[in-house]
């Protein structure tokens, strides 16, 4: 394998020097894009002091400082210096309140949480998220596809918090809003390239086109590489965390008379990608007997036990295979080679949206959108970690499934002030259709000692007979398909949203949204048989208010107090034996905050604290069948590497609490000091167990993924002019802490705590050319000091085998290049 990076080895080194020697530089959200974007980032063009940050969290320009709603914004400076490339990125916490994993190991669905509203499992036809991801104003229906390239981001917000008046259904914890650039209408851009450590490249244009007939278009085009970060033994086979992200995206804006604007996009993207490797940690931590096989009857049985032993020994563990290593630390490459192809998700859409000033205080708004996503999982990450041994057993599990989604959106809004009020009014519409099939089958076997296997199961043993769970393949074509699912839903909404402004120092805001909802959908395969007692018909209405009360208490200084209210639709579980339906869970908030700025604006301190009751929290049970025969010993067990999952509703309500800040600090020119807290504690009640057999129905602790209870991040920025003609030397660094999560909802177990450095030095702002040509080198690193700890971990297993675990991805570093035009 070629890695070109190794003749930047010691320039990289010579960073990593540098960073370590500098710990009186700190990081932040945006020391120096001031000349670019002033109002992104906080710096200001002229190194004085920070500056307005502009906002759309309330459907109009607005400053954050003055906004009441706790929002975060990465802007485009901090997703260059950080190296953002897609949004698992973003999961290493630089923003302490977002939490971003993906679904089980697989990059290819992403589940994104902000304040404790973290859903275990929205990877499904008929299942929502509890946080809404948008682009430009498009809601995204899916998880799958999420972790796309990202095209020319404008910025970031990250809206925490209920916002189910202006934002609607499904954004309880908050909103993830991805702002994109628009076209300018003159000539320019930039293109960038750039090679690091484990073969990776990327390479990405921006141009922008004069515009004709006042017509301006712009073009987007990204691709990001990186191979695996886990070897593969296997030959001719992917290994894990490796991705390939290709993109374009094409955007018009067309003002033909004054006050009219017509934006017209298109974007179309292909992620292909492999899971985050799958290591099992221990061997038998609950210390049981280790047994033996028989030789004769090929049942476990206990030590010393006679041949030609029948009565399984149920005390006992099963032994390890020879071949397989137990491995508490991150593993570079696999212990066994296995089938593993890179997941493929596509996406596309196309987004109309529309402005027309009515006159200078009304505003007329329409966004429509078309989208779709096509995800095709090949999951082999579990190799022998998550598998009993059984002398001649087939093993690895092979997750297996293609998803298809379309949706279809209408939103309208008029826009205005009158006499001491802001006002939003609008509508919404949204469809969408989404299928998804899967299947799991065992592409491996062992020999009769565990010292060897083989590949089987790409067709099915007898492809003239029938499929079976013991007839089946890897091939599309011998799919034992566990489960087919599909879903219709459709949602329309009306809200509105007025600022009342008695004086210049009070405002008062109230609002509030009607959401009626349904979802058809029926379970119509399982275990590769028709199924029809599998039928969803959700209905909902909903409406959700919103009031703040904000004080201008002095220059600088302003205070609110908030309630709102939110919800995340109900729905049906794919992965159940029946698609039983769950009811929607909802969450009332109650929140305080302080934006403030001072001394001249070099210190900025946002907090807020907050209380949210949530009613019917939706909780999933989940089971993975990890016995290859019955209670017997002998009988091959129909439903070996089965998953099966339930979701029920908590009884009572859960109650979420937290307290945020964010600290951003210019204490002299070219340096700016950014650090932010979250806290957040959840409670939730015990709830029964809707999993069929001996534990049905028992009241069972339940625990929030991905949500640290106490998780920080501090960044620093340097600016230091080189040369008359604006030539600089730009230095980053930024570190984040997350205390240990859960990583299933019924799994007592914590993953590790973490801490991620990440750094960049760059050489920017080199005059080419008179006409405005500039050039920047920067050398970045991710997980500067290649820190592992485990970010998801499971003690299913511990009984049969023991603890299987992903670690985080280990350090990434590279050099890249940009010209600006």
């Amino acid at each position: 394998m070629i890695r070109p990076v190794s003749r930047i080895s010691a320039s990289f080194a010579a960073l990593a020097v540098a960073l370590v020697a500098a710990p009186a530089f700190a990081a932040d959200a945006g020391a120096d894009a001031a000349a670019a974007d002033a109002g992104a980032d906080g710096a200001s063009s002229d190194n004085s002091g920070l500056t307005e940050i502009v906002v759309t969290a309330t459907k109009r320009e607005t400053n954050l400082q003055k906004t009441p709603i706790a929002i975060s914004v990465v802007d485009s400076d901090i997703i260059e210096k950080r190296h953002v490339q897609s949004l698992i990125d973003l999961a290493d916490g630089g923003v302490p309140s977002l939490r971003v994993a993906t679904f089980e190991a697989r990059q290819s669905a992403l589940t994104v949480g902000i304040r404790g509203i973290v859903p275990f499992d929205q990877n499904q036809v008929a299942r929502e998220p509890g946080v809404g991801v948008y682009i430009d104003g498009v809601y995204l229906g899916r998880s799958q596809g999420l972790n796309a390239a990202l095209f020319d981001v404008q910025r970031i917000e990250v809206l925490r918090g209920p916002q189910g008046t202006l934002f609607g259904r499904n954004t309880e914890g908050g909103a993830l809003s991805i702002v994109t650039k628009a076209p300018t209408g003159e000539f320019g851009g930039r293109v960038q390239g750039g090679i690091g450590n484990y073969g990776a490249y990327n390479g990405e244009f921006h141009i922008d086109l004069p515009a004709v007939a006042d017509f301006a278009i712009k073009v987007d085009g990204v691709i990001d590489h990186q191979d695996a970060t886990t070897k593969n033994p296997a030959t001719g086979q992917y290994g894990w965390n490796y991705h390939n992200r290709v993109g374009g995206r094409i955007a018009g804006r067309w003002t033909p008379v004054d006050g009219l604007t017509v934006d017209l996009s298109y974007d179309q993207a292909k992620d292909e990608n492999t899971p985050f490797y799958s290591q099992l940690i221990n061997y038998n931590p609950l210390g049981k007997t280790v047994g033996q096989y028989d030789t004769v009857t090929n049942v476990l049985v206990a030590p010393g036990s006679p041949a030609g032993t029948t009565t399984k020994c149920s005390s006992c563990i099963a032994p390890l295979a020879p071949l397989v290593q137990v491995s508490p630390t991150f593993m570079s490459q696999a212990d066994l080679g296995v089938i593993q192809q890179p997941s493929v998700d596509e996406t596309h859409g196309f987004t109309s949206a529309i402005k027309y000033k009515l006159n200078s205080d009304i505003e007329l708004r329409s966004i429509t959108s078309w989208r779709g996503v096509e995800t095709h999982q090949w999951d082999g990450s579990a190799g022998a970690h998550r598998s009993v041994f059984v002398p001649n057993g087939q093993f690895g599990r092979y997750s297996l499934s293609e998803l298809y989604q379309h949706q279809f959106s209408q939103e309208f809004q008029i826009v205005g002030s009158l006499p001491q009020v802001d006002f939003v009014l609008g509508a919404y519409y949204f469809n969408e259709h989404a299928q998804e099939r899967a299947a799991t089958p065992n592409p491996m076997q062992w020999n009769a000692t565990g010292t060897a296997y083989t590949f089987v199961n790409q067709v099915a043993a007898n492809p003239a007979a029938p499929i079976t769970s013991s007839n089946q393949g890897w091939d599309r074509n011998y799919w034992y398909i566990q489960r087919d699912s599909n879903a219709v839903g459709k949602s329309l909404g009306f809200f509105g949203q007025a600022t009342w402004n008695p004086s210049d120092v009070l405002h008062l805001t109230v609002g509030g949204r009607y959401t009626h909802e349904t979802r058809k959908g029926a379970l119509t395969v399982i275990n590769n048989a028709p199924y029809t007692g599998g039928v969803l018909d959700y209905k909902n209405n909903r409406f959700d208010p919103m009031v703040t009360l904000a004080w201008d208490a002095a220059d600088g200084i302003n205070l609110y107090a908030k309630f709102s209210t939110g919800f995340r639709s109900g729905g049906a579980n794919s992965r159940s034996g029946s698609f039983r339906q769950f009811a929607p869970e909802e969450v009332k908030a109650y929140e305080i905050g302080a934006k403030t700025d001072f001394l001249d604006h070099r210190v900025r301190l946002n907090v807020a604290a907050y209380i949210m009751d949530r009613k019917n929290t939706q909780i999933d049970f989940d089971f993975v069948d990890t016995a290859a025969f019955l209670a017997d010993g002998v009988t091959p067990n129909p439903f070996f590497n089965k998953h099966t999952e339930e979701t029920a509703n908590a009884p009572g309500n859960s109650r979420i609490k937290g307290f945020e800040a964010e600290l951003t600090v210019r204490p002299v020119s070219g340096l700016t000091l950014g650090a932010s807290y979250a806290y957040t504690d959840v409670k939730v009640p015990l709830t029964p167990n809707p999993l069929a057999g001996p534990l049905f129905g028992t009241l069972t602790e339940v625990f929030t993924v991905y949500t640290p209870k106490n998780a920080a991040s501090g960044s620093l920025d340097y600016e230091m002019p080189v040369s008359d003609n604006g030539a600089a030397l730009r230095f980053h660094m930024d570190a984040n802490y997350s205390d240990p999560t859960y990583s299933f909802q019924n799994e007592n177990v914590l993953t590790d705590s973490s801490f991620i450095v990440n750094g960049s030095l760059a050489l920017a702002d080199i005059p080419l050319t008179d006409g405005g040509s500039k050039a920047t080198i920067s050398l970045w690193a991710r997980n500067l000091f290649n820190e592992h700890h485990i970010y998801r971990r499971s003690n299913a297993n511990e009984a049969v085998i023991g603890d299987y675990a992903n670690f985080n991805a280990p350090r990434t570093f590279g050099v890249e290049g940009k010209i600006s035009f």
